[in-house]
């Protein structure tokens, strides 16, 4: 509830008020189960959202979807009205602009970032790789850096990954050394993510943090809802978005120093799954986000079970503090507590240690930031009931609004453009059409030697035959024809008195037949005549 441009979060012996230019100061939530935690975050993102503030908060049981639709009236929310101090007559049951998110799609519109955005550090961390894989990890983003090969989703980090595998030895002097084992681990590891449904969350088009800094057409801060009943099943997925969006709004947003209220509120529920098993390194990247993004404007609550849940460098930046019921049953849980109480300035009219395992549900220790950013003396308080609707909003009522908003268009359809799949798969195809082309230059000069080689050994064995043959013939005493020395002897005798007959008697016919013609004519006719039977003849004897 927004009183006099402040958040009243509820009333002790005094009002308790979030001031609006303290808020980026940061805040925890913490409580046991079923404490109130819930109605605590949903009253401070109305009042946020009131001021014209934008919000960001997870609903991990999916029950604040309610906040889209106007609460209702009852016996037990005026009484807990008159508690804080309020009229019920003049409270107002209203719902609050609500846009849905979801990382798998299902519940609301798409939410994806590539793969670069996400990096290599919380992807490592995601994909729980040894120190060996996160070092390959590095060297595939600097390579498809350098080349110019995005990486938008998996399928451009598997092809990257297998590139380097099969060229490692190109870049090795130059980026280190890439094992087929870091490799292989890798792709396994993305592989069982992929399978896990992860895989719904890279690609494009990516988040533009802008549009969860928008403003409703009556002036109030929207309220962005990520669904996450599904995503809380998984822990590591849930933490790197988060993570990642911490990232995203550091690096986006200008610097804005100390602002009359902030840009965008940010409530990030179950928060020991951040911090669950991460290594100091992304520790240390959380607490230099919380630190840093204050100057830019962004406020940042944590809900969590136990204040031990988060990391000491963490919680020091936590400067609004609202401590629901914490039961004491075991060591731990003893030592919880008198971590959470030793965490508040004290008040004299009641121990804080004692005050924290008897707080019942809807009632808190708070204390905030007062004007000159010191904490207040803490004060149990009654919260404030919200003004929105405490249960679930319907499935088919919410996937109405997903449907008719405005931004669902923009990213309800992942889209594919030509990235480092594509350029490195055209590679391959090139690598291998020419390597085909080389193999076929070799196998044409394999064919043309064998030809030639055959040729060869062809022409070798025609002239051994030939040599074979005129062997035999000198060893019988032939000639190219075949015959005998003997037989020879007898044709050409035969051949040249067929010859000389022939002529005598072609030139007796001839002077007959020329009679009284000159002797020249009639030796001449002769002659030739003559000749051309004896070459007949001669022709049969060969």
């Amino acid at each position: 509830m927004l009183l006099d441009g402040k958040i009243l979060v509820g009333k002790g012996e005094n009002p308790v008020y979030l001031l609006p230019g303290m808020a980026n100061r940061h805040g925890l939530i913490a409580g046991a189960t079923g404490t109130g935690k819930t109605v605590t975050l949903k009253v401070l993102a109305e009042g946020f959202s009131d001021m014209g503030v934008p919000v960001f908060l997870a609903d991990i049981k999916g029950d604040v979807s309610g906040t889209a639709l106007a609460g209702t009236d009852g016996e037990k929310m005026r009484e807990r009205l008159q508690t804080v101090g309020v009229d019920p007559a003049s409270f107002k049951y209203t719902g609050y602009p609500c846009r849905f998110w979801d990382v798998f799609g299902k519940g609301g519109i798409p939410v994806r970032a590539t793969v670069t955005d996400v990096g290599p550090l919380l992807l490592s961390r995601l994909l729980d790789l040894t120190d060996a894989q996160e070092g390959v990890l590095n060297i595939a983003f600097r390579l498809a850096d350098d080349n110019g090969w995005e990486i938008i989703d998996f399928k451009d980090l598997r092809a990257m990954l297998a590139w380097m595998g099969e060229h490692h030895r190109e870049f090795a002097n130059t980026y280190g050394n890439v094992t087929s084992q870091s490799v292989g681990g890798i792709q396994r590891a993305l592989l069982a993510l992929e399978n896990d449904g992860a895989v719904d969350f890279f690609g494009e088009p990516n988040l533009d943090i802008g549009d969860w800094m928008q403003l409703a057409p009556d002036g109030r801060g929207m309220v962005n809802i990520l669904h996450c009943v599904e995503l809380a099943q998984k822990p590591l997925l849930y933490a790197t978005f988060m993570l990642w969006m911490l990232s995203e709004l550091y690096e986006a947003l200008p610097e804005v120093g100390d602002a009359d209220k902030p840009k965008l509120v940010f409530f990030f529920d179950e928060a020991h799954m951040l911090f669950s098993d991460a290594p100091r390194a992304l520790v240390d990247k959380v607490v230099q986000v919380v630190k840093l993004i204050r100057s830019k404007g962004v406020g940042i609550f944590f809900i969590t079970q136990s204040p031990g849940d988060i990391p000491d460098d963490v919680l020091a930046q936590l400067n609004n503090r609202i401590q629901h019921a914490l039961r004491a049953y075991t060591p731990a849980e003893q030592k919880a507590v008198k971590v959470a109480a030793a965490s508040f300035r004290a008040n004299p009219a009641f121990k804080t240690e004692e005050a924290i395992g008897s707080l019942g549900t809807g009632v808190a220790l708070v204390s905030m930031l007062d004007d000159d950013g010191v904490p207040t003396v803490v004060e149990k308080a009654t919260i404030c009931p919200p003004s929105s609707c405490m249960s679930a909003m319907d499935a088919a009522a919410k996937a109405m609004v997903v449907a008719n908003d405005a931004l669902y268009p923009k990213y309800k359809d992942a889209v594919d453009e030509r990235s480092a799949y594509e350029i490195l798969d055209e590679q391959a195809q090139a690598e291998a059409a020419g390597k085909a082309e080389e193999e076929a230059e070799k196998q044409a000069e394999a064919e043309a030697k064998a030809a030639e080689k055959a040729a060869k050994e062809e022409e070798k064995a025609r002239r051994a035959e030939e040599r074979a043959l005129q062997a035999q013939y000198k060893a019988e005493g032939r000639d190219k024809y075949g015959r005998t020395k003997m037989e020879q002897s007898i044709v050409r005798a035969s051949r040249n008195t067929a010859k000389s007959m022939g002529r005598q008697l072609t030139k007796s016919i001839t002077r007959g037949l020329l009679g009284n013609s000159s002797k020249t004519v009639r030796n001449a006719a002769s002659q030739f005549a003559g000749n051309m039977v004896s070459d007949l003849i001669g022709g049969f004897f060969k």
